[in-house]
């Protein structure tokens, strides 16, 4: 067993962790490990929205159009697509993008074929919104956690590797304990979201330490039992904490949730969901996580599942967690509706 931080990533303490070194987890899990070259990352969330039927077409000849710029030079090395409807009943269909370089990343960003096509005027006067949300939180500042070494999902695929079984996790405080810089820095939060109007979109400007988590499953190797305690008891406890989150978050310091399902590359529903959320800071999603019946609900019901099955789980679980400099975030908005991602305001 090791420290979900990676040695060249260990520093002097000045903050402890909530364990010991006696502690042993109750479950096994895994982080994925980048080559100490990686210094920071790119985490790009490109979406096209649409209501109603009419506009699903448009909506997937867009969406096609951004899955192609990725095959430009320096376009990510690894993507996703994923599907959602949010509480105003749009589609918005996302692709996912990972960059393990920046530059490569500005490079692509700022190519003639996609400066062009993002920054045009005629851009959301198809009927259709479109945003970018840009997290580039270098590599202190983000961590990952995987249920089964073929779990990697995500900014995990582009790492490369995985650690051996981690002694940070199966406990309260375990998210933050996996922060390398949780070794110095509270993460604490400071500054306020700002809406600034500039021409034919809006922007948000993030503040410090907004913290940013992807948490997802993958039952597509589940059977029996096991499918039918996913399904039938999990899923909808999940579904339920996700919809609290959407619609009543602000209060516990959650801007935005989405609960979204992984898409091929034809449009077909996957056996993979994931949520997207963002958080005022690392100390709310914790006391959430902590505290809240609809998060203590989902806990226990997946510790339930795990005892049920002990060795024989399938189901495969996952989160890359962000704790982001204002500087290291951007997020754009054309023709979306008020309450997409971080439009809505507290």
């Amino acid at each position: 067993m090791e420290s979900a931080i990676d040695k060249h990533l260990m520093c002097p303490r000045s903050r402890q962790r909530r364990i010991d070194d006696s502690y042993t987890p109750p479950y096994p899990a895994w982080v994925a490990r980048a080559d100490a070259s990686v210094k920071q990352v790119v985490m790009g969330y490109f979406g096209v929205q649409s209501k109603g039927e009419g506009y699903l077409g448009a909506a997937c000849t867009a969406l096609r159009q951004i899955i192609q710029s990725f095959a430009l030079d320096d376009g990510p090395g690894h993507h996703d697509l994923a599907h959602y409807v949010d509480a105003a009943g749009y589609d918005n269909m996302v692709a996912i993008a990972y960059w393990d370089d920046p530059a490569a990343f500005g490079r692509w960003e700022n190519s003639s074929a996609v400066s062009r096509w993002w920054g045009s005027d005629e851009l959301g006067r198809d009927g259709l919104g479109y945003f970018r949300e840009i997290l580039a939180p270098a590599v202190e500042r983000f961590e990952t956690l995987y249920t089964l070494p073929q779990a990697v999902e995500g900014v995990g695929v582009l790492m490369g590797s995985l650690s051996d079984e981690i002694q940070e996790h199966g406990y309260w405080g375990s998210m933050r304990d996996r922060f390398p810089l949780s070794q110095t820095d509270a993460m604490t939060p400071a500054g306020e979201l700002e809406v600034a109007a500039q021409p034919h979109r809006l922007v948000v400007q993030g503040h410090e330490n907004l913290v940013v988590i992807r948490s997802g499953q993958d039952w597509s190797e589940t059977e029996g039992k096991e499918r039918d305690l996913y399904l039938n008891q999990m899923e909808p406890v999940l579904r339920a904490g996700m919809d609290f989150l959407r619609d009543d978050g602000l209060p516990v310091g959650c801007y935005s949730n989405r609960y979204m399902r992984h898409i091929d590359a034809s449009g077909q529903p996957q056996e993979k969901s994931f949520s997207v959320s963002h958080w005022r800071s690392l100390a709310h999603l914790e006391r959430w996580s902590e505290s809240h019946p609809t998060h203590i609900e989902i806990f226990g019901t997946f510790m339930k599942m795990v005892q049920a099955l002990q060795a024989e789980l399938k189901w495969k679980g996952y989160h890359e967690v962000s704790a982001l400099r204002a500087e290291d975030q951007r997020y754009e908005y054309i023709n979306c509706h008020a309450d997409t991602g971080l439009l809505r305001q507290p």
